[in-house]
């Protein structure tokens, strides 16, 4: 089936290649993505801080990174035997406090330096539901399983969703004003919040999107939501909890985005790493045979040919 969504990419439009720095933030989809574009060897930073949901952990993400920010002890607490920070994932939480705060500052540092020399950066929106801390009046990228009753559940309304996106846009050109900025929402529905409320949640989201192109025509919208919504609507495109997209559609979305964003020459350089990645990953009947042997050796001349070329290619 062809692609119905529109997408289109304006005049002189920046696409990927393998001299291009990638930066991508935001919800689950977006390590799919990221994983992809890991595994063809790009030059790539996915989520420092976890999955990011919704915009405003988002928004808080790059000020804290953009504006050279750190974690004191007091921006983090202790539950369930863990140390955690409300700002990220539970994937970084720690049983160590200093180890947490070790690694958020860390990432933080390391998230400045990856967007001042980014070229592009990927933001993934998952829902506009948030929730707020009672006690400190604050919207949390992550509860940790701190009990319900702490939080508020809301719902950001388009224009909340919207000026969130502004500042994010705005704190990543603080620091590099020459940054391509692709925004897309994640086809992951979040139907514990509810059918009507997931759709409203994605509604709004669309909406702000859509609100802030048009007052910003650099910006980039990718339709991995509506593919997945309008195209592949079969069963066989969600894995057994029939909320997350398969494998099967993670491919079709994926090679969707590589069509439009990635290079002409790039989807040929891919080709080659494929190659390399499949001969890796094979398994031989017998490892000291002379034919696996010479294998080994074509493999590790292909490999030395292109890591000759792009040398932060690493196999």
């Amino acid at each position: 089936m062809e692609l119905q969504t529109n997408i289109k990419l304006s005049k002189g439009t920046p696409l990927i290649d393998y001299d291009s720095n990638l930066f991508m933030v935001g919800s689950c989809f977006a390590q799919h993505i990221g994983d992809k574009l890991e595994y063809f060897k790009f030059k790539n930073c996915i989520n420092p801080f976890g999955i990011l949901f919704h915009p405003k952990a988002i928004e808080t993400f790059l000020y804290m990174a953009t504006q050279q920010e750190e974690y004191a002890e007091e921006d983090i607490f202790f539950h369930n035997e863990q140390w955690h920070c409300f700002d990220a994932h539970s994937s970084l939480s720690s049983s160590d406090k200093l180890e947490l705060l070790f690694n958020l500052n860390n990432r933080l540092i390391n998230t400045y330096t990856k967007l001042r020399s980014a070229t592009h950066a990927i933001i993934t929106l998952g829902t506009s539901w948030v929730y707020r801390l009672r006690q400190l009046d604050m919207v949390v990228a992550n509860c940790h399983k701190v009990p319900s009753k702490a939080f508020e559940k809301q719902l950001l309304s388009v224009a909340e969703n919207e000026k969130s996106i502004e500042n994010c846009i705005a704190l990543l050109r603080s620091v590099n004003q020459n940054i391509k900025i692709i925004i897309t929402v994640s086809p992951v529905r979040h139907l514990k919040d509810g059918m009507v409320e997931n759709n409203l949640s994605k509604a709004n989201l669309i909406s702000a999107i859509h609100s802030v192109m048009q007052k910003d025509s650099s910006i980039a919208y990718f339709p991995s939501y509506e593919i997945m919504m309008d195209e592949l609507r079969d069963y066989r495109f969600y894995n057994q909890d029939m909320i997350h997209p398969s494998p099967l559609a993670i491919s079709y979305i994926w090679n969707k985005f590589k069509e439009t964003w990635v290079s002409p020459d790039a989807r040929a350089l891919m080709q080659n790493i494929e190659e390399i990645q499949k001969g890796l990953a094979h398994r031989p009947f017998n490892p000291n045979s002379e034919a696996h042997q010479q294998f080994l050796e074509k493999l590790d001349a292909k490999k030395n040919k292109l890591t000759a070329v792009y040398p932060h290619i690493k196999f």
